[in-house]
């Protein structure tokens, strides 16, 4: 196999991978496949790039706010094109690997008519950009039937979830902001939390999921202490 890889018939493979603008989705696609093997050895978590997707039912992230974020932004891009309802991680492999192959056979059968210079930069340019849309709009195909799966797995997380002790991981966490790790005898779960009227825990205080609030995509956590006394 090593043969193959290092024989000199496979210099035009190793050129266009390598230049651009299949070099931009082989980044991509090395930094996917370095996430997964990572994950796969239980280092990293599945949806460690996860941020709040509402289901295609839902309205925009931030949309009952004054204002929007770049992640509401960028999620509100997400939603529109279909990329929702799966881990992120997921999402952007699959965006990777089909940018790839889209972009390798487009610089491999086009990329001989176009002359060098400026042309050739301003038509991978184009390559990226068209690429890129066509790459989400077939992800977004792929990833439909999967939604019920994961559909199911987070709703039967909420209810393990829920009564387990977590640890603060952010240097506060109020009504409005904060985040703690589970641990689920795995990689941990990063979920973000909120607590109840004005209460403050700070960074490494142990509380108790206690509720999940749909519409905002985040648990009601209450002390430790107080669970075991109330």
């Amino acid at each position: 196999m090593f043969a193959i890889l290092l024989h000199e018939g496979m210099d035009p493979f190793y050129q266009n991978i390598s230049s651009f603008p299949t070099v931009f989705f082989t980044f991509i696609l090395s930094v996917c496949l370095l996430y997964w093997l990572v994950a796969v050895l239980g280092f990293a978590d599945i949806d460690i790039l996860d941020f709040d997707l509402p289901d295609v039912e839902g309205g925009l992230p931030g949309s009952q706010g004054s204002g929007f974020s770049a992640a509401d932004t960028l999620a509100g891009l997400m939603l529109k094109l279909g990329l929702n309802g799966v881990p992120v991680t997921i999402i952007v492999s699959f965006i990777a690997l089909i940018g790839w192959l889209l972009s390798y056979f487009t610089v491999h059968f086009l990329f001989g008519i176009v002359p060098d210079g400026i042309l050739r930069y301003l038509f991978g340019l184009l390559v990226v950009g068209g690429v890129l849309y066509a790459a989400a709009m077939i992800t977004s195909v792929i990833i439909r039937p999967l939604r019920p799966l994961f559909k199911q797995a987070q709703q039967e997380t909420h209810k393990y979830v829920l009564g387990q002790v977590a640890i603060v991981r952010t240097s506060r966490v109020d009504n409005s902001f904060g985040e703690a790790t589970l641990d689920d005898g795995g990689a941990g779960l990063i979920l973000k939390v909120r607590s109840f009227g004005d209460t403050v825990f700070k960074k490494g205080d142990r509380v108790v999921l206690l509720e999940y609030v749909k519409e905002e995509y985040v648990y009601r956590v209450i002390s430790e202490a107080e669970f075991s006394h109330g």
